[in-house]
């Protein structure tokens, strides 16, 4: 039976709860440290009152820059409990991503690992207000400099937190226009999803007494952070890997009897392609979470016989407060058609295919997907003309091309935006092909996603070079490895004349990558 509580309707109320009614649980497990329901309760109450002392306005944005551990959710929760606003930051991006977020997000307090100090300080004397930097590691360790800076504050309980539709977490997403942005989330975004699935008896996504939850997608991401909020909020154990690394997960699984995980397709590929894995390595597992990128049929068969547990896929964005559409237990059937749709939506949540100008389209026919659910961002900080195109009259428009059948299934056919999904990491072609227009013997670029066995998608750049110039794919890699994070620089490269463009100027990118795709059912990988 899956633990539900309703009269749980934000974060910091779900954590005091569950450190009164199992205070001596372990809440979080990470490398060999333990942290129980009552221990996060009381250092989330500290960092609460210090966040309220250096930043005492509601809605203050409270910035994470570290690799996943109990520390982060310390943060997260001392934000909701402040009335404060999280914002997580993928450790993995150049110093300048980072300074965008921060001065776009107007950031008050910057909480930093010690490996990343050095880049976080330099882009901090860069910004005309700077934070606040409180580093999380000190001298006893890791997560010492946290409780230092904790121990000058009371761990008695606050109670400015926000409500239900207050925000409580501002994720960074990129768009079109290369420049990220900060998709505000209300703390229903974490609560919607569950009521959905309860008022129907459902247990497509359920946790049970007794629960293990790995969680394999970090918590810059919208995924990794939703999934362990539902965790948090059903009072079960969360185990969280400093980043994720096939052979450990492996071996985080069977010593920690993992019942249940979340996690991309590419990480299912990786731990089942581990020298003699076997079944009885996931033997502990009833339950597999997976999205943020589409599946395989092969990778998902293999899935199904070699990890031998039930499955659940889930859809959505960051802009839908995450899963908004889920592929339950009981469609993922070995040779069923349904193992390519992305499921259907949840009770309560709305889909539709709209074709231009937004028509209506029949089952059958493919257009942009649009979904309607009361998980959904409340804007995009500071940017409402943008918030407006993607937030129409309640609807999320995804982005997304495909379509429905006739039994409300939803199966994702390609990318109406240019979106390059690696290993569920959002690659956008604007910011890789502005990075690479810096290089000075490129007059300009165009950037694809093709097929990747392991990845799902690689970034391949076609570059139109300078006359006179040269440039090797070698040059032009380490040159965009000081502009972008490594996930975002192009694997491959391909020197061309000139780039495919329509008669109003627009480059045709359907051309570029139509050759690699030729001959899949899905555009996308």
């Amino acid at each position: 039976m899956s633990l539900y509580y309703p009269h749980l309707r934000t974060l910091q109320q779900s954590l005091a709860f569950h450190a009164a009614q199992r205070p001596n649980q372990p809440a979080v497990l990470c490398e060999d440290r333990c942290v129980t329901y009552a221990e996060l309760h009381r250092r989330s109450n500290r960092t609460a009152r210090g966040l309220l002392a250096c930043a005492p306005h509601a809605g203050a944005r409270v910035a994470y820059l570290g690799k996943e551990s109990e520390h982060y959710y310390d943060v997260l929760f001392g934000a909701a409990k402040a009335g404060a606003v999280l914002v997580p930051i993928n450790w993995r991006l150049a110093p300048a991503e980072i300074r965008h977020i921060l001065a776009d997000s107007q950031t008050a307090v910057l909480f930093v690992e010690e490996e990343f100090r050095v880049a976080a300080e330099r882009v901090v004397a860069e910004l005309a207000q700077a934070p606040r930097v409180v580093l999380l590691d000190g001298p006893d360790g890791p997560g010492s400099g946290l409780r230092a800076w904790q121990d000058r504050y009371a761990d008695s309980a606050v109670d400015e937190g926000g409500g239900w539709d207050d925000p409580v977490a501002q994720l960074y997403t990129s768009g079109t226009t290369g420049l990220p942005k900060g998709v505000v989330l209300a703390q229903r975004s974490f609560f919607v999803v569950r009521d959905a699935m309860e008022s129907q008896g459902l247990e497509w996504i359920d946790l049970r007494p007794g629960d293990v939850s790995l969680i394999g997608i970090p918590g810059f991401h919208v995924g990794g952070i939703w999934w362990a909020t539902q965790g948090f909020n059903a009072g079960v154990t969360i185990v969280s890997m400093r980043m994720f690394v096939s052979s450990a997960a492996i071996e985080v699984i069977r010593r920690h009897g993992v019942t249940i995980a979340c996690v991309v397709p590419a990480m299912l590929h990786m731990m089942l392609s581990e020298p003699r894995v076997t079944g009885a390595h996931f033997a502990s597992l009833r339950k597999v979470v997976y999205g943020g990128s589409p599946i395989s049929e092969t990778l998902l068969k293999q899935c199904i016989d070699e990890i031998g547990c039930e499955f659940a896929q889930i859809y959505g964005l960051t802009e839908t407060g995450n899963t908004a559409v889920c592929l339950p237990p009981a469609e993922h059937v070995s040779g069923s058609p349904r193992l390519r749709a992305a499921g259907r939506p949840y009770p309560g949540i709305d889909v539709k295919i709209i074709g231009p100008g937004g028509t209506l389209l029949p089952a059958g026919e493919t257009g942009e997907i649009c979904l309607r659910t009361a998980a959904a961002m409340r804007e995009y900080w500071g940017l409402p003309e943008a918030t407006a195109a993607t937030l129409v009259d309640g609807w999320i428009h995804t982005g997304d091309a495909g379509y429905l059948d006739d039994e409300g299934f939803v199966f994702v056919c390609d990318r109406i935006k240019d979106t390059v999904i690696v290993a569920g990491e959002n690659v956008y072609p604007a910011e890789v092909e502005g990075a690479l227009a810096k290089h000075p013997a490129v007059a300009e670029a165009a950037v694809v996603g093709i097929p990747h066995e392991q990845w799902g998608e690689a970034v391949h750049a076609f570059v139109v070079l300078r006359p006179g110039h040269r440039a090797t794919p070698r040059e032009l890699m380490l040159f965009l490895q000081g502009e972008l994070a490594g996930f975002k620089v192009p694997g491959s490269y391909e020197v061309i004349d000139a780039l495919p463009r329509n008669p109003s100027g627009k480059i045709l990118r359907r051309s570029l990558r139509d050759r690699f795709w030729s001959g899949r059912v899905r555009q996308v990988n």
